[in-house]
């Protein structure tokens, strides 16, 4: 079971594993996506059919229709990653063997939607994948294996997605047959050092210039590619009538960061300090932070001497939240 690119790797895996008979493949239905919002397969589903399983895409995992299918099939053993949608108790106990679920993090740190941008938005140094069996709560069920990874400084969400989606599919393959043959059993996670990763949403985004030019970088990194580092910026100016005066008004537009390094300068926060080919630095509220490559909306993405030969940026200019 499973709805993102996260869980590709992980069925493809136990698809070509002649260890393995996959009965089924369930995921999400088909979402509107795109300008004409045309309805789109899942990863999954694309590579369900590419390796040709059946596939059921109920619309709420509680659905008596789909419940009696799962019956049908029998399974001794369901994995879940990165489905979407919480099991009910009836489907948890089908299985003679249960549910496992392929977590990203080192469970209990960080259960929950968003465990790889939080643990590189927080500045963790470490991470990993949690093989656990599921309960009827979030991510909380016993662990059956973990395996750890270093997070690189330069990684962001979506190099440590895919390390972390090749992880997990070894370690699934390692572990199922230890696990339903006994060997490997279920531990219960520790009650100390519990976090929670919430769902990402676009406002995680907005740069806020008073915090730490490490913490604004770490959190580039956690969001990208989506949704992205951004912050406001007024470069132009708009003129209008009101009341027979004629007034204007800066206009603000949307700036994306995409690559950045500190650099120990100081200054009020969201200042530019210097704009030149080498970058621009604004500082923040601890050190400051060289922008390297930024797009501006509606434009291509750039490295900062090509911004700055369109778009002069004077020193004391102010970048917004």
């Amino acid at each position: 079971m499973g709805t993102a690119e996260l869980s590709c790797a992980s069925l493809e895996a136990l698809a070509r594993d002649q260890q393995f008979s996959v009965a089924a493949v369930v995921t999400q239905p088909d979402r509107p996506k795109g300008r004409e919002l045309k309805l789109q397969p899942s990863p999954v589903k694309v590579l369900a059919q590419k390796l040709n399983l059946p596939v059921l895409q109920p619309a709420r995992a509680r659905d008596e229709k789909f419940a009696a299918e799962l019956c049908a099939l029998q399974p001794d053993l369901v994995v879940v990653a990165a489905y979407g949608q919480i099991l009910p108790r009836s489907i948890l106990d089908l299985p003679r063997h249960g549910c496992l679920n392929v977590h990203t993090s080192l469970l209990p740190k960080y259960r929950g939607a968003a465990p790889i941008q939080w643990a590189i938005a927080n500045g963790d140094t470490e991470t990993g994948v949690t093989i656990m069996k599921m309960d009827a709560g979030l991510d909380t069920g016993p662990m059956v294996a973990q395996r750890r990874t270093p997070i690189q400084s330069t990684d962001d969400s979506a190099t440590l997605h895919d390390r972390l989606a090749q992880l997990g599919a070894e370690l699934l393959l390692q572990t199922i047959p230890d696990y339903v043959t006994g060997k490997a059993q279920p531990r219960p996670q520790s009650a100390e050092g519990v976090s929670h990763a919430p769902k990402i949403k676009k406002e995680d985004g907005r740069i806020d210039w008073h915090q730490p030019a490490q913490t604004i970088g770490n959190r580039l990194r956690a969001f990208t590619p989506w949704p992205g580092a951004f912050t406001s910026w007024s470069s132009s100016f708009s003129l209008f009538r009101s009341s027979d005066t004629l007034k204007c008004e800066l206009q603000p537009h949307l700036l994306k960061i995409w690559k950045v390094e500190t650099v120990e300068k100081s200054g009020a926060a969201g200042t530019i300090l210097s704009a030149d080919k080498n970058g621009i630095v604004v500082a923040c509220g601890q050190s400051a932070l060289r922008i390297l490559e930024l797009q501006l909306e509606g434009k291509r993405r750039m490295n900062a001497a090509e911004f700055l030969a369109g778009h002069p940026l004077g020193t004391g200019a102010r970048f917004e939240r």
